[in-house]
């Protein structure tokens, strides 16, 4: 069996995320900022700087020896050697002779860009200036690339940190829920004992009301008593189970179950109150066994609870139907009912504890069925809308054994524990399907 993924679990798993993605964003977000602040003023600081010297070498620069990056067009100025391809601009220049106003203009060739002013100068001049801004290009494509591996570095450091930061922060919350399970597993432990004493105490007392001929109350009311006991035992053997599966052990003597006949017999548990109700239960499966690998006691608690769940929710003359059908892998048991449903956004939240949904069903007996189921290696969905009814559809894995032997002149105590009982004497437990030699501990 898998370890299951407990609640408990989950909801310090989901601190830890949120704490690690948290911290990631905060921290790419500041990387981002500080970097776009970064960018921001070296492009302004760039883009005021060239307007400056193209415009003082427009204005006043030697058409012989232009500054440094820059080429200066103008009347007699000599083509100079290194001069880039396509210029001067002729209809610029035609411009400024003809408006008599500056024009300034970003142009690109040739893989770079430059910046072009052309104007006309106080001795009447129309001269153009090219400055080339491949330095500044490259400028801003190192600071790109420094801001690139500054964000992979702070990527790396912010994952670091959430999960450092996740750990420490949760770890009060993994502590208490550890000291939780601790308690479950030794409160269940310690209650066990006396628990099964008084449940045989109880059956040796009904056996000796039925046979001393005492009247047929006290023979149902002791007969009450040792069912009650019983189920409390089971109670204290599920909690133990667990939690031994938070703690990652797996389900102890697993055993194989037919679920066919544990439906039946779940169903058969509330006729009683199905008769009271005014309901139609009806319980279709196929007629040879359809085994799954489980504790049975633990299974009956989840059909159990899928039948309880339909039954308070199903008005007087509905009807509920227990399906069941195998493939070669899967079991499934679907459980429909004709009650008030509920909305269909609130499926999924129905299995969240201490959730009440649309239609009243509370989560918490649900929450408690999806552990079981998933501690099992299966899932359990729901389905249904307001006034439609609802269905729940368990599947577990298929498993193919030969049924376990049942000792001679065992009589059936709890759901899944047989104890041997004398007319007289201390009883003697023997080990049954789904409960361990309970005699050995």
């Amino acid at each position: 069996m898998r370890k299951p993924d407990q609640p408990g679990d989950a909801a310090v798993r989901r601190a830890r995320r949120r704490i690690f993605w948290t911290t990631g964003a905060i921290i790419t977000l500041l990387i981002m900022v500080v970097g776009g602040v970064a960018y921001t003023v070296m492009t302004h600081a760039q883009d005021d700087q060239v307007r400056r010297e193209v415009r003082y070498g427009a204005a006043h620069g030697d058409l012989a020896r232009p500054p440094g990056c820059m080429w200066l067009y103008g009347p007699g100025a000599a083509r100079m050697p290194n001069a880039p391809a396509g210029f001067p601009l002729r209809a610029d220049l035609d411009r400024v002779r003809l408006t008599r106003a500056p024009v300034e203009r970003t142009v690109r060739r040739a893989g770079t860009a430059y910046l072009v002013r052309t104007q006309v100068r106080d001795n009447g001049e129309v001269v153009q200036a090219v400055l080339d801004l491949r330095f500044q290009l490259a400028d801003r494509s190192h600071l790109w690339f420094a801001l690139t591996v500054a964000e992979a570095v702070g990527l790396a450091a912010a994952a670091v940190t959430g999960m450092v930061l996740g750990r420490r922060a949760v770890a009060p919350l993994a502590e208490a829920l550890a000291r939780q399970r601790r308690f479950v597993a030794d409160a269940s432990h310690e209650l066990r004992t006396p628990v099964t004493r008084v449940h045989t105490r109880a059956q040796v007392l009904a056996r000796r009301a039925a046979a001393d001929g005492l009247p047929t109350a006290h023979r149902e009311g002791l007969g009450l008593l040792v069912t009650s006991l019983g189920r409390l035992g089971e109670v204290l053997d599920d909690l133990l189970s667990s939690a031994a599966l938070t703690a990652g052990q797996p389900w102890r003597e697993t055993r194989p179950v037919d679920l066919v006949a544990l439906a039946r017999s779940a169903a058969a548990e509330e006729a009683e109150h199905v008769r009271e109700r005014g309901l139609t239960v009806r319980v279709d499966g196929p007629a040879q066994p359809l085994w799954v690998d489980g504790v049975a006691s633990a299974l009956r608690r989840a059909v159990g609870e899928l039948l309880a769940n339909a039954i308070a929710h199903t008005p007087p003359g509905g009807r509920i139907e227990v399906a069941l059908s195998g493939t070669d892998t899967t079991v499934v048991l679907t459980v429909t009912d004709t009650g008030t449903g509920f909305d269909t956004a609130e499926a999924e939240r129905l299995f969240r504890r201490f959730h009440r949904g649309g239609g009243g069903r509370y989560g918490l007996g649900l929450a408690l069925l999806r552990e079981v189921v998933t501690s099992h290696g299966g899932t359990v969905v729901a389905a249904g809308g307001p006034g439609r009814g609802a269905r729940f559809t368990l599947r577990l894995p298929l498993s193919a054994p030969s049924p376990p032997a049942v000792p001679d002149g065992a009589v059936r105590t709890w759901r899944g524990w047989r104890a041997s009982v004398p007319l007289s004497g201390r009883p003697r437990p023997v080990a049954g399907p789904g409960r361990p030699d309970r005699s050995r501990r």
